[in-house]
């Protein structure tokens, strides 16, 4: 037998790995399938952001300038930089821009508010960067949904059938510390959501955009490229739209896979092997139950998200804010409430091989027999309505941002229990055969659920480009644009010292202003038209008070002057007596010169400090007698400016205990320096935030471990034990031997 001479060590070895990958598989059986791929991987963020008993809390810190040209360039959909406080910690650099289709561009029209979703990115700037796990949130304003509430059910029903669906819950928004809204935060399909779903599995993303929007906003329009998710032909070019939207890297071999799992599920071919089916019966009903035609089910070929893993096709759903008739497309409220459940994806023929088969029919009616079962009737509904009223009640009723007024939400809320109790009851009806299960034979059908009592509209609907704020009355004015554009008599809402797009005020140095105005506090959003919009009539009236004005600034810079003398001279009287106190304080206690003028300055620049907001005060009330115009605040800008030359020079020599713990208190914005000693965090502002970024000090950063839901502890036993094990076989099998004489 011919063997070599390290063959034992060889087999050693293989031996040592194999014990310890014994041992990890016994120890965390989950965690070994997860990085297989075979399951998900359990993440920090789903109890950190996700647990619905509690509201997320998102202070977004930004420069102001920044902010004004990312509301201004909406339609652009660029990123920009950021720091966002969640729920108390903060990220840094993280990117930002609005999102949306016929919202986004309905908002920017409209010049009334600037109620914008978003997108927080926490990984678009610093690389590996997340919050808790997660590397995208994102931030929902209901639009168009009166009751706050469908998007978050329909992600409730979800979760409740155990579908592959982002998580979800509510959060309280505030923009530099001041109120902003009450937002549907939801878990972004990325690669945290991939990971969480699918563990290590190796898949291609792809997000279909099958509408697209005409020039300048406007309506909608449908195009195919593959969208719909019908088989054409095996040209990849026909699917053009599929690739268009990839989320993650694909090439060709990914296409021609998609391609041949569409072509082998319209013919029924294997469906096991193309289709992710338990997942996709699920999905489809709760999303039959929705009747969101938002959708496929609609005509509208978008608002989901294609995944394909080893040829397996699978469809994770999104956008829900126009469930239940939502989109208001003459929709009565008796067709929405006996929506058919059979043939109900008008706008593809993806499912209908699917359906065709009997075993796979009946699966998808127990999935809807299980949420009429137990999520309607048996409490879930009334679970969740009850948990999502005690929570975002007080949160909508103080949203000056909000679309609808709490009037209008209350009324809404209760209309949409009545809604899907009565959704319920059809679908229960239709299961049992006393209801018909197609459109055709629902039209002379007389056992549908009365519905004559129901106003969808109370709910809120879409029309011809989105909601309008204001209230019932701005509702029916908008109503017949039919432009997309807002009318001329259009109530105006909001506070009137506050531009469109203007940030909230950052305080001293980028810090927030009023960081303790949490909820209710905010006041976003305005009357004005942007400035290029100005009438002459505008124009002419401050010309006008041109003259006035210049005679209010010399007032004003003579007062301001007397104002800092008066502080001067009573900070220098009292700095003469603390002189000769410590004077005699020195004889007797031997301090040196330098301590004693070091806390004599330390004295008088606190006596400075407290005479300071006394003189502001005073300011104030000058100001208030006065109309508002450039001038005179071009004037306030320069006092305050010799303000805090005076405050900079003289507190110098303040204590460094002063200093460091003024410091703590404050805020970073983008371009400030770390407060835990970290490099500059993104110093040019405008969004690269790569020059000189350390991310080794930012809290939730790269310098801190996030968690994949692997234990950190089992790593290093099974690591630790593979090391000894071979330590121990090693130091046996290379011992020297002696040689034979």
């Amino acid at each position: 037998m011919i063997t070599h001479r390290h063959t034992p060590k060889w087999i050693a070895l293989v031996m040592a790995v194999a014990v310890c990958l014994c041992l990890a598989a016994v120890a965390c059986p989950e965690q070994i399938k997860a990085l297989a791929g075979e399951t998900g991987v359990s993440m920090e963020y789903e109890t950190a952001l996700f647990n619905t008993d509690e509201v997320m809390q998102v202070n977004i810190l930004m420069d102001s300038d920044d902010w004004d040209e990312m509301l201004e360039n909406t339609m652009e959909e660029e990123y920009y930089s950021c720091n966002v406080e969640v729920n108390g910690k903060t990220f840094y650099n993280v990117g930002i821009r609005p999102k949306g289709n016929t919202s986004l561009s309905s908002i920017a029209n409209d010049p009334t508010t600037d109620r914008y979703s978003f997108k927080l990115e926490f990984d678009h700037y610093v690389e590996g960067q997340t919050c808790y796990g997660l590397d995208k949130l994102i931030l929902n304003n209901n639009y168009a949904d009166a009751t706050s509430m469908k998007e978050a059910l329909i992600y409730d029903m979800f979760q409740y059938l155990g579908a592959d669906a982002s998580l979800y819950n509510y959060a309280g928004v505030s923009v530099n510390g001041e109120y902003w809204g009450c937002y549907l935060a939801l878990e972004g399909v990325e690669d945290s959501f991939l990971l969480r779903n699918y563990g290590a599995a190796k898949g291609e993303l792809y997000k279909p955009e099958g509408m697209e929007m005409g020039n300048g906003g406007g309506s909608p329009q449908s195009r195919s490229g593959g969208a719909d998710l019908n088989y054409t032909d095996d040209e990849l070019d026909s699917y053009e739209t599929i690739w268009d939207g990839e989320i993650t890297e694909s090439g060709k071999k990914d296409h021609e896979r998609v391609v041949k799992a569409l072509k082998n599920i319209s013919e029924g071919t294997d469906l096991e092997n193309y289709m992710d089916i338990d997942n996709l019966l699920k999905y489809m009903a709760v999303h039959i139950f929705s009747v969101n035609d938002d959708s496929l089910s609609g005509n509208m070929a978008h608002n989901y998200y294609l995944y394909e893993s080893g040829g397996k096709l699978n469809l994770i759903p999104w956008d829900y804010n126009l469930a239940f008739g939502g989109m208001g497309m003459g929709n009565d409220a008796s067709s929405v409430i006996n929506s058919p459940i059979d043939n109900a994806f008008s706008g593809t023929t993806f499912f209908d091989t699917l359906m065709e088969n009997e075993e796979y029919h009946e699966k998808y009616l127990s999935c809807l027999q299980q949420l009429v079962d137990e999520y309607i009737n048996g409490g879930g509904f009334e679970t969740f309505y009850n948990r999502t009223r005690s929570r975002i009640d007080s949160l909508v009723e103080s949203d000056s941002t909000a679309f609808y007024t709490y009037e209008e939400y209350e009324a809404a809320a209760e209309m949409l229990c009545t809604v899907v109790k009565l959704r319920g009851e059809s679908i229960e009806g239709q299961l049992n055969g006393m209801i018909p299960t197609t459109e055709e034979e629902q039209r002379s059908a007389t056992t549908l659920i009365d519905a004559s009592d129901v106003d969808l509209s109370v709910m809120g609907t879409m029309n011809n480009g989105g909601g309008a704020p204001g209230g019932d009355d701005a509702r029916e004015a908008f109503a017949g644009t039919g432009d997309g554009e807002m009318p001329d008599n259009m109530p105006q809402g909001g506070p009137p010292d506050r531009k469109k797009g203007e940030m909230p005020d950052m305080g001293e140095g980028g810090a927030p202003g009023n960081m303790a105005q949490m909820p209710g506090g905010g006041t976003p959003g305005s009357t004005d038209q942007k400035s290029e919009s100005k009438s002459e009539e505008n124009k002419e009236t401050e010309n006008a008070e041109a003259a006035e004005t210049e005679a209010i600034e010399e007032n004003n810079v003579s007062t301001e002057t007397a104002l800092m003398q008066t502080v001067a001279g009573t900070a220098e009287k009292d700095s003469a007596d603390v002189k000769e106190d410590t004077k005699m304080q020195e004889t007797k206690a031997g301090t040196t010169t330098e301590e004693t003028e070091a806390e004599t300055k330390a004295v008088e620049h606190q006596m400075i400090q407290e005479s300071l907001p006394q003189t502001a005060s005073e300011q104030t009330l000058e100001q208030d007698t006065v109309p508002e115009n450039t001038s005179a605040q071009t004037a306030d800008q320069e006092v305050a400016g010799k303000k805090t030359t005076t405050q900079e020079s003289e507190s110098e020599s303040t204590s460094t205990q002063t200093t460091s713990q003024d410091n703590a208190n404050m805020p970073a914005a983008p371009g400030n320096f770390d407060q835990n000693g970290g490099e500059p965090m993104g110093s040019n502002g405008n969004g690269n935030g790569n020059d000189n970024f350390v991310p080794g000090n930012m809290p939730g950063g790269m310098g801190e471990e996030t968690s994949t839901g692997i234990s950190a502890n089992f790593i290093w036993f099974a690591i630790s034990l593979g090391v000894l094990v071979l330590a121990l076989l090693f130091a046996g099998l290379f011992k020297r031997r002696p040689r034979r004489r």
